[in-house]
């Protein structure tokens, strides 16, 4: 396995990183291809820190916030759904469904791979299938991930400030490389 290449910043090892995955080698279940009938609404949401709250509580255990996450979908109208091939139900996201909670730097420049641990255990390497959003504004560095089916994953802060540490100018301006796509630093 590759390991982290200075001048990278802190990060995790690839290994360890999977090791801590609830969902290292496991396809979510195809909730795209479900088309059940709504039954309204269930009263939770995923605050923009991560947290999963259910009818006013957090939900403290991490297999159950893997469970449903791997049936959550996004909607054509935007909205988030959880799915089985019986039932939909509409849930509230405040910002992103995930949240990206550690990374693994392996490789420079064009050649580099960053691959990023979930909240909810997914683990994601950055490229032309899951893109990064490298989104800089009046709210800040604010990188996000594609982990699948639309739904999209924040960094942390302490992530994105390892991020930062990434970016790199090139004749296109400044992004940074990772699993053979480049990501363009955008104005927010």
């Amino acid at each position: 396995m590759p390991q982290e290449v200075a001048p990278a910043p802190a990060g995790v090892s690839l290994e360890a990183l999977v090791s801590r995955a609830a969902r290292a080698g496991r396809d979510a279940p195809p909730v795209e291809r479900w088309n059940p009938p709504s039954c309204g609404t269930m009263d939770l949401r995923i605050e923009a820190d991560g947290r999963w709250i259910h009818e006013g509580a957090e939900i403290r255990r991490p297999e159950l916030v893997a469970l449903l996450s791997s049936v959550l979908r996004r909607e054509a109208d935007g909205t988030y759904a959880l799915v089985t091939p019986g039932e939909r139900l509409a849930i509230a996201v405040v910002d992103l469904p995930f949240l990206a909670v550690e990374m693994s730097v392996a490789g420079t420049a064009a050649e580099r791979r960053l691959v990023f641990r979930t909240n909810a255990g997914d683990v994601v390497e950055a490229g032309p299938e899951h893109p990064l959003r490298l989104e800089d504004g009046p709210m800040g560095f604010r990188p996000r991930l594609l982990v699948r089916g639309g739904l999209w994953a924040r960094l942390t802060r302490a992530l994105a400030l390892d991020l930062a540490e990434l970016v790199e100018e090139r004749g296109e301006g400044a992004g940074l490389a990772s699993g053979g796509g480049w990501f363009a630093l955008e104005p927010a």
